[in-house]
């Protein structure tokens, strides 16, 4: 009975099944909006979905001087790192997986799916994947270290008077006290995680390697069907996994007692996550440039982190 319930969790809730459909619709709403935002009709809601399924459809083709293996296997475990993700983030107070590490492994399985990028693109030896791949290594670099200081916050916080890296303690902790978003020491890391989330997902403005007019989509301008597909997927995926990371974060002490309402309200939460930290960004600003990313994240955003971190160090 354990095992079919584990199996529940990774094909069904919160793993594939649930996290294709609500990462498809986060990016549905996501280009409805901009398009909005720019007075344009734009996609409908399910344009996303459309467009993964006629991928599915179309066929792979994979150059002659590529490595074929690397090539072709890099979308899928890119996809299987993220839906393990799900499982260690609560949502609406449920969490498949957990232990005394969760930050750690969720650390490490969110960047899988953009080495999975940098691997395949550079098997399909293209000169524009080339171009993509050292940008999104560079990109990598820059949001993973404000990324850590949210994390060490968050679990300095939580851990009265220790570090921890429980997501279980987090939410635990929020319930009893309430929302860290609600803590002044915490509204910087905050502010720094809303930043971070765009850039993680390789959204606009800091979509620089896989910048469409420029490079043409960098490290996927060989990829075609499913693998493409797959590729697609997994960033609707992952725009669903940093917000419900976020909400997790700093909003986790929401709890109404009904398990399929705090389920709602967290993917309400998720939603809204994504209409302010991508959505409105896309809608207002520019591309950067990959030297500007680096330098925003190691500057302004590291510095709103570090603040966090030295609040709730030294400060009760």
């Amino acid at each position: 009975m354990e095992f079919l319930i584990k199996i529940v969790y990774i094909l069904i809730f919160p793993g594939l099944l649930f996290s294709t459909v609500f990462g498809l619709w986060l990016a549905g709403i996501d280009r409805k909006v901009v398009a909005r935002m720019q007075k344009r009709v734009g996609p409908p809601v399910l344009q996303p979905t459309y467009d993964f399924f006629k991928l599915l459809g179309k066929e792979t083709i994979v150059p002659s001087s590529a490595a074929r293996h690397t090539f072709l296997i890099a979308p899928y475990v890119g996809l299987v790192s993220l839906v393990v993700t799900a499982l260690f983030i609560p949502i609406g107070g449920l969490q498949a997986f957990g232990g005394m590490a969760d930050m750690v492994v969720i650390l490490y399985l969110i960047t899988i799916p953009s080495l999975a990028i940098i691997f395949g693109g550079s098997a399909s030896a293209s000169p524009f994947a080339g171009v993509g791949v050292s940008r999104s290594m560079v990109t990598i670099m820059a949001y993973e270290l404000p990324l850590i200081l949210v994390l060490l916050s968050v679990g300095r916080a939580a851990g009265g008077g220790l570090v921890t890296f429980s997501m279980e303690q987090v939410t635990l902790y929020q319930q009893l006290f309430g929302s860290f978003l609600l803590d002044w020491r915490l509204i910087p890391a905050a502010l720094a995680m809303l930043l971070v989330i765009p850039c993680e997902v390789g959204a606009h403005p800091f979509d620089v390697g896989e910048a469409e007019t420029e490079i043409c989509e960098g490290p996927l301008v060989e990829y075609s069907g499913a693998p493409l597909a797959v590729f697609k997927l997994s960033h609707a995926i992952k725009m669903f996994i940093m917000t419900a990371l976020f909400a997790a974060l700093f909003l986790g002490g929401i709890s109404t007692g009904m398990v399929w309402l705090d389920v709602v309200i967290a993917l309400v939460i998720c939603t809204a996550v994504t209409l302010v930290c991508m959505t409105l960004l896309h809608a207002i600003t520019a591309r950067l440039k990959v030297e500007q990313v680096f330098k925003f994240f190691w500057t302004v955003v590291s510095g709103l982190a570090l603040v966090s971190l030295l609040l709730v160090w030294f400060v009760d």
